[in-house]
């Protein structure tokens, strides 16, 4: 399939009107689809930018500071993989990685979300930064996602396996991968018992489905009836504490890089990073 035709291909699911698109979709994905447009809506955003209002739906942003190794991880594989290739960020949110791939020499980086808030963004955030050539957004639904067989030559997986079911997702992203490509996974781990217990405690920053489906690596053993497994990392055992004591980031970051490489301790990790291979073979 040409380029072109992918294309030509995805401007006909353009066409499907958002009634009926919506029509379509089961309770937990219009669920999905409620929260997140809220979570992306500037406007929301802006109320809740402060004070208790933002620690009660953001205020797990604080973590992130300290994950810059596998922010950096991740961004080295994006620039690696899409160069002349077709990328696709799957359920993109407001599709940095998307614009990353194009700005990296993608031929042609796809992102698609089930929030039509988050669609919008990213149309907006391509044109402000020069990417119409080169990128595409749409609307879909993750686990059916309608794009043709084989169409697909790297795809990033951020954080948005554990908001679908993996009996429909992992089989999905095998038909829309050609022969021989690649997905980057980057996923929460489902082990620590105090990350476990600060999801619970805090039930507005997730919908009740995500909740009960961080991963694990039966999840992994389970891509395996679909996919080659590639590198599996372990990322961020303790180093998160460093987002509430500033002095202590670097030493645990440190310590991190270290306890990342010990079996079992590293099932502590918040999350970790799985590569999945469509074999060459593989129709």
């Amino acid at each position: 399939m040409t380029t072109a035709e992918l294309l030509r291909h995805i401007d006909e699911i353009d066409r499907i009107g958002n009634d009926q698109w919506i029509a379509k979709l089961e309770p937990r994905k219009l669920a999905e689809l409620e929260f997140h447009n809220r979570d992306r809506d500037r406007a929301f955003i802006a109320q809740n930018s402060a004070g208790d209002s933002f620690e009660k739906f953001y205020g797990n942003k604080k973590y992130y500071s300290t994950t810059a190794r596998s922010r950096d991880y991740v961004a080295e594989w994006i620039r690696r993989e899409s160069q002349g290739r077709v990328f696709l960020d799957y359920a993109c949110g407001n599709g940095n990685y998307a614009m990353f791939a194009a700005e990296s020499g993608a031929e042609l980086s796809l992102g698609f979300d089930i929030s039509d808030v988050s669609v919008q963004n990213c149309v907006e955030a391509a044109h402000e930064r020069g990417l119409d050539r080169n990128t595409r957004f749409f609307q879909a639904d993750a686990e059916r996602t309608m794009l043709p067989d084989s169409s697909v030559d790297r795809i990033i997986c951020s954080g948005m396996l554990h908001h679908l079911d993996l009996s429909y997702a992992f089989p999905e992203l095998r038909r829309i991968l050609k022969p021989g490509g690649k997905l980057l996974a980057v996923e929460a781990l489902d082990y620590n018992p105090v990350i476990k217990l600060y999801r619970m405690v805090t039930p507005d920053m997730r919908t009740e489905w995500e909740k009960a489906h961080i991963l694990s690596l039966k999840d992994i053993r389970f891509a395996e009836r679909f996919f080659e497994i590639g590198e599996v990392r372990y990322w961020h055992v303790i180093g998160y504490a460093g987002a509430l004591v500033k002095p202590l980031a670097r030493p645990l970051d440190a310590i991190d890089s270290l306890l990342e490489r010990v079996p079992l301790l590293n099932r502590m990790a918040w999350t970790f990073t799985f590569e999945l291979v469509k074999p060459e073979t593989a129709s």
